[in-house]
């Protein structure tokens, strides 16, 4: 018999074989805070390299065109659905440039209404460990914002463990010198988002850092409990790309009222709707000082292409954030 993990299924498809007695089926090699080893540690290597070729030739097609990125927006669904498209974020990223990553995924399985840090001080990948940056992570906990996230919550959230590879894949030639800044992002009010976008622009002033905002776009179906149509668009999956792009077009604004109200008029599903609200008014924090920056969105995709009310979608958007 044999099993597909499921952690490692979300980068690619591969079966394994049954497990020994006693090991997770959602195996801590893939994403541990702990830092601890595994008696599968020879599977997790040859796995490693398969993904390592994957990332490699999703990043050989993608293009450097606003290089180098202060900020990307990437999706975190399945990279068999959304790698291709996640590269085109990912080329933006310099890695002589940046030193330390902080990535702002959605809350998807606990109720937040602040952001959390993570309680570990290692996250480990099938490529190289990455190490969360513990003198940052102090200075956050020190305004009482935050909240920690159990283990639990840490190990079961994917908006931020879907970005793990891809980021240690992009900064690999300067891995000794890399640090992570993991927040996991409640269901904020618009106030907060402006609060922690407010403490926020200090760091994403600063050139060495870089943000990863985890987001898919509209999900779209009755699975979903939404069915946003404009019959003007024609075929369904072209109402949703009009949908899409529309919001798209706004957060290019960089205007975060913009973004709010376009969310209050269509509710389109975007899942990380909170993390790039949060980006949208760090950007208007450091816009206020003069700094000038853009935002370009690069590639557009949707898991499938929806024609009848039973069928379902997620869409998937790439950009970068420049600092001029």
């Amino acid at each position: 018999m044999a099993v597909q993990w499921k952690c490692f299924s979300d980068f690619f498809v591969v079966e394994m074989p049954t497990p020994p007695k006693g090991l997770l089926t959602d195996p801590p090699w893939l994403f541990s805070p702990h830092g601890h080893s595994s008696r599968l540690e020879q599977r997790t290597t040859s796995l490693g390299s398969q993904l390592n070729t994957q990332l490699e030739g999703w990043l050989s097609q993608a293009q450097s065109t606003v290089s180098p990125a202060r900020a990307i927006i990437a999706p975190h669904a399945g990279y068999s659905y959304c790698g291709a498209c996640a590269a085109h974020a990912y080329k933006q990223i310099d890695p002589s440039v940046t030193r330390r990553v902080f990535i702002l995924g959605p809350s998807h399985h606990v109720p937040l209404s602040r952001c959390a840090l993570s309680s570990a001080e290692v996250y480990k990948t099938p490529l190289y460990d990455l190490r969360i940056d513990q003198k940052v992570y102090a200075d956050l906990w020190k305004t009482g914002m935050f909240e920690r996230m159990s283990l639990q919550t840490d190990e079961d959230e994917h908006s931020i463990e879907m970005h793990l590879p891809y980021t240690a894949k992009a900064m690999e030639s300067h891995k000794d010198e890399l640090s992570i800044v993991p927040v996991l992002v409640g269901a904020l009010s618009e106030s907060k988002e402006q609060d922690y976008g407010k403490l926020l622009s200090r760091y994403l002033a600063d050139p060495s850092n870089l943000f990863i905002i985890s987001s898919d776009f509209c999900h779209w179906g009755q699975r979903f409990r939404y069915t946003y149509y404009d019959e003007a668009q024609g075929e369904i999956h072209r109402s949703i790309e009009h949908l899409d792009k529309m919001g798209m077009g706004i957060i290019e604004t960089l205007d975060p009222m913009s973004f709010t109200n376009y969310l209050k008029k269509y509710h389109n599903t975007i899942c990380g709707r909170h993390p790039i609200g949060v980006l949208l008014n760090a950007v208007s924090e450091l816009r206020k000082s003069g700094t000038e920056m853009n935002f370009s969105f690069l590639n557009y995709a949707q898991s499938s292409q929806c024609r009848n009310w039973q069928d379902s979608s997620v869409s998937y958007a790439a950009g970068a954030l420049v600092v001029h």
